[in-house]
């Protein structure tokens, strides 16, 4: 399994960027929020903002691709001692715990920023893969040639994030029984459903 490395180590950005995580409790700031009071709170200036991350929703893009890293990391151990449905289970844990639906909400307004402008947000696509690939190594390991674990893997991230954001958009809309069908979408086979 291959992670993509997201936070490169040392130097001021990632310096401002760790001042930003720990600012915002590792949640992210609403949008509405201007870039001068994200400088005032992490007691920084807003050109040294705009210089390392060239805008608000550059500075939010960032901040969520390092959350999103390291969650993935946590995430990676998981898959590497568990199954498919065990990733799939803390993975839905992971992001429907009420503390993480300002990160939720910040990730679904970027997302949308980066469907109009996709130029602008590659290193944030490209991360988007990260859980896919686990979870087809996962399907792979499970019995399933390349092609299907990654369709498998494709559909099972696409329904988790519609159901995110339906709970975004419809706070306890999501039951126990639409996560049971993203783990029933297995079907017969290694992936069945317990």
């Amino acid at each position: 399994m291959d992670l993509s490395s997201s936070i490169p180590t040392g130097g001021a950005r990632e310096r401002l960027l760790a001042r930003l995580l720990d600012a915002f409790a590792d949640g992210l700031p609403p949008p509405e929020t201007s870039l001068r009071e994200i400088a005032s709170r992490t007691e920084t200036s807003h050109a040294l903002l705009r210089y390392h991350f060239g805008s608000l929703t550059g500075t939010l893009a960032a901040m969520l691709e390092a959350q999103r890293t390291r969650d993935n990391e946590t995430l990676f151990r998981t898959a590497e001692r568990g199954t498919f449905h065990d990733l799939v289970l803390a993975i839905w844990r992971a992001y429907t715990r009420p503390e993480q639906m300002s990160r939720i909400r910040g990730f679904f307004h970027v997302v949308g920023l980066a469907a109009y402008s996709p130029d602008d947000f590659r290193a944030f696509i490209s991360s988007l893969e990260d859980l896919t690939r686990m979870l087809a190594s996962l399907a792979e390991r499970e019995g399933l040639d390349n092609t299907e674990a990654l369709t498998r893997a494709t559909v099972t991230v696409a329904a988790i994030r519609g159901l995110l954001l339906q709970e975004v958009l419809t706070p306890g809309a999501c039951t126990n029984d639409a996560l049971a069908l993203i783990l029933g979408m297995g079907g017969e086979g290694p992936l069945r459903s317990r």
